[in-house]
Parts: structure tokens; sequence; C-alpha cells
């Protein structure tokens, strides 16, 4: 039985599996500091890590991690932070070729404060906000079998064109993923129904989902996107995730792990969904997978470090459920 929206085209006939257009930046996570944050105290954290950080760059990085053919649209600064994040995303095996050069603007950074339970983050966006709809080529991004896109509110000078490049996608016969993240302005503009109207596969967690739809209870909110977007992906962090049509639903537990950090979780999830979702997996297996994929980035710091890890990776992606799944494309 065909799961909705599966991608069918000969993946020979794409010069990659997925193309995406997002945000690059830097991650510095700090461990250890205490829950209270006093003005005016040096406060010492236990650990730090420096790490590949913006939503877009961590779902390419782990899905050329995990083989897929990748390419990349996204704003690259010269400055030492934009090389750091240009040559971890090359070693991956992500294509770069159509980015954006940014040499009079500075890589972003997103300093997370990493507490017991929740954290705080801090984010200064760089050349995030400089991607505009010119920038892109659309070609490069239609030479794929699938397209996604994280921070649909973060890229603030491309937001208001992306109903218009999921239309061009879409025309392409590309099939069309959205992560919305959150709104660092909290005003979360009902505008991203339109974009949603081009989408196969919407990707909010509980609280995005609330926010978008106006809905503080989860299952009207969950109840309002099923019926806009083909199939709906919701991840519920220690619950796992589910995913929802118009009819059916599914549901899958959450991978047990010794957490370090959640910083990329929900977008390794994504890299893990649409990594088995395009190859015609079936959706309770896609599920597992992110559950899986997301539960490996937790069990080091930042969203890529475990993705780097060779026996790690490797070891997720021959656990015999999915070895089996796969389909050959």
């Amino acid at each position: 039985m065909t799961e909705p929206g599966t991608v069918h085209q000969d993946r020979a006939s794409h010069r990659f599996d997925v193309t995406l257009v997002g945000d690059t930046n830097l991650d510095l996570v700090l461990y250890g500091l205490p829950e209270a944050l006093p003005c005016e105290s040096e406060l010492l954290a236990r650990e730090m890590a420096i790490r590949l950080g913006g939503s877009g760059a961590i779902t390419a990085h782990n899905l050329a991690a995990l083989g897929n053919g990748v390419g990349f649209i996204s704003t690259v600064p010269y400055d030492e932070f934009g090389r750091l994040c240009r040559s971890e995303l090359s070693r991956a095996g992500v294509d770069l070729s159509c980015c954006m050069p940014a040499r009079e603007a500075q890589t972003g950074v997103t300093v997370h404060l990493q507490h017991e339970e929740l954290r705080h983050m801090f984010t200064y966006a760089g050349a995030t906000f400089q991607l505009t709809f010119d920038h892109l080529d659309m070609g490069y991004l239609s030479n794929s079998r699938h397209f996604h896109m994280s921070s649909y509110y973060l890229q603030r000078a491309l937001t208001p064109r992306i109903p218009e490049i999921f239309a061009k996608l879409k025309a392409a016969n590309l099939t069309i993923s959205l992560d919305p993240n959150d709104d660092p302005a909290q005003t979360w503009n009902r505008g991203i129904l339109e974009s949603l109207r081009f989408v196969d596969v919407f990707m909010p967690n509980e609280r995005e989902a609330c926010l978008i739809t106006g809905d503080p209870l989860l299952e009207r909110a969950i109840a309002a996107l099923r019926h806009i977007v083909p199939l709906l992906v919701i991840k519920r962090g220690a619950n796992g995730a589910s995913a929802f049509t118009g009819h059916d639903e599914w549901h899958a537990s959450a991978e047990t792990t010794k957490i370090v950090d959640a910083v990329g979780a929900g977008d390794s999830f994504d890299a893990g969904f649409l990594h088995g979702w395009i190859r015609g997996w079936g959706i309770e297996r896609a599920l597992a997978f992110g559950n899986r994929a997301g539960a490996l980035s937790t069990s080091m710091s930042g969203g890529t470090a475990a993705f780097c890890n060779h026996e790690a990776l490797q070891a997720l992606k021959n656990r015999r459920e999915f070895v089996q799944s796969r389909s050959v494309i």
C-alpha cells in the first residue's frame, strides 16, 4: 500500500535526494549553569561545546550523513564561524555550490544555556536575515526528489515569498516538507497557512502546532492541521512522535537514551523521518527511525556531533528493522 505523498521519482534522474533552503549558524552550548540567572554575577559553566547550528544546516548535515544526496542553499559569511560551518557541512557531503556569499555579514550564533530539564536560547541571526527569493536558484532546488524547509519565521526576508517557492517546486513535481520551528517575534503569523497548501509533510512540535492554529488544546490543533496537509507529523519529545492523515494516525514511542542535550533533536528527527519516507517506508517505520535519529542526536552535544560518529551512525543504519524496510529506488 502506498503511503500518503511518498516520493516515486527515479533517483537516477535527479542530482539530489533532498534540497533545502534554510539557516546556518554556530551553536555555543554551555552546561551546568544554574536555573536562575541573576544579573551582574559571573556564573560558571561546567562544560561547553561549539557545534554547527541552524535548523536547516543540522537537517541538511544529518540527511547527508545518513547517505542522501543533499543540496543546500543558505547564506555563507566569510568569517571564521562561517568557515567552520561550511567545513562541517562539506565534510558530511552537503553540496553548497549555490549558497549566497555574504562577505560583509556575520555568521549567526545561538548560545544555549543547558539546564537539567530546560534551556535558555539566545540567538544573533546575522546573515540569516539576508537570504531573499532572488538569491535562490530554482533550477538547482528542483533537481531533486524532495524539498525541505526549516525555520519558516526566522528567515524574515524570505518568508513572504515562501508560498511562491513552494508553488514553483510543486510544479516541478517535488514533494515538500516544512518544519516551522519557533517564531522569535511570537506573533505566529497565520500567513503560514498559505504555504501549507503546497506542503506534503508538515512537521511541527506540539507547542508549534497549537500556536500556529491559535488553539491551546493539542487535540483541536491536530484536528485542524490534519485536514490542511496530506501528512501531519507531530514531534512530542519524551512521548515520541505521531503522524496523521485525514483518516488515519500512527504513533511511535520515543527511544530511551542517556541525554546530553536536546539541541537539534527535532531537526535530527526530521532527517531520520524523511530519510525513510522518501524511500517509501511505511509511516510507522519512518516515525520510529525519526525517533531513533533524534535520540542519537541527544546522545552527544549539539545537533550533528553524533552523526559525525561513524560507529554510532552505522549502528543506527544497521538496525535490523530498518535494513529490512529499505527499498531500492
